[in-house]
């Protein structure tokens, strides 16, 4: 089985600008470099010839390259409790734009569609019951800002889970424009 998910891979600027805010909450399970994107569509868990169908399905997407930025800090919650700290990206009408492109590829390919809404963010922390507060990094949102860069692309992307966390690997690339 194939566990896979679509996303763009943001440039090294951005991700070294993201690796720099990371720190400060107790209990925080950070991202490495390796793991910072934008998720367009999680896909999960798929069999060999699905996964080459929906390969293939990508493949027929056809969409302008754009332009994003960061655009501040925030949380989700459960409960309550902060669960997940993520950097905003915006504008988000390109992003959700290919997101439907990519969620009726997947479609085609036989994936269930996404149910859930689709709200474009990179991860930068995933948080234990219980972690430190967060508020301090959420007052930084601000400084989670910056230039455009340009959207050129997309990967498919296989995610190993491990001990240490997920390990990610782009199976395949796709051009936009």
């Amino acid at each position: 089985m194939h566990r896979l998910f679509v996303a763009i891979r943001p440039p090294r600027v951005v991700r070294e600008q993201l690796l720099s805010l990371m720190g400060g909450v107790g209990g925080a399970r950070w991202q490495t470099d390796d793991q910072l994107h934008l998720t367009l569509r999680f896909i999960g868990e798929v069999g060999r010839h699905q996964a080459e169908d929906v390969a293939a399905a990508l493949g027929s997407i056809h969409h302008p390259s754009f332009e994003v930025g960061l655009s501040g800090i925030g949380a989700f919650e459960r409960r309550g409790h902060p669960e997940v700290l993520w950097a905003g990206v915006s504008p988000h009408e390109p992003l959700k734009a290919l997101h439907n492109k990519v969620d009726q590829a997947c479609v085609r390919a036989g994936v269930e569609p996404e149910r859930r809404a689709y709200h474009p963010h990179i991860t930068l922390a995933r948080l234990k019951r219980g972690s430190g507060p967060v508020n301090g990094l959420l007052d930084q949102a601000r400084l989670a800002s910056g230039a455009p860069f340009a959207v050129d692309g997309f990967g498919l992307f296989e995610s190993t889970l491990t001990p240490e966390g997920a390990v990610y690997s782009m199976v395949q690339r796709y051009s936009l424009g």
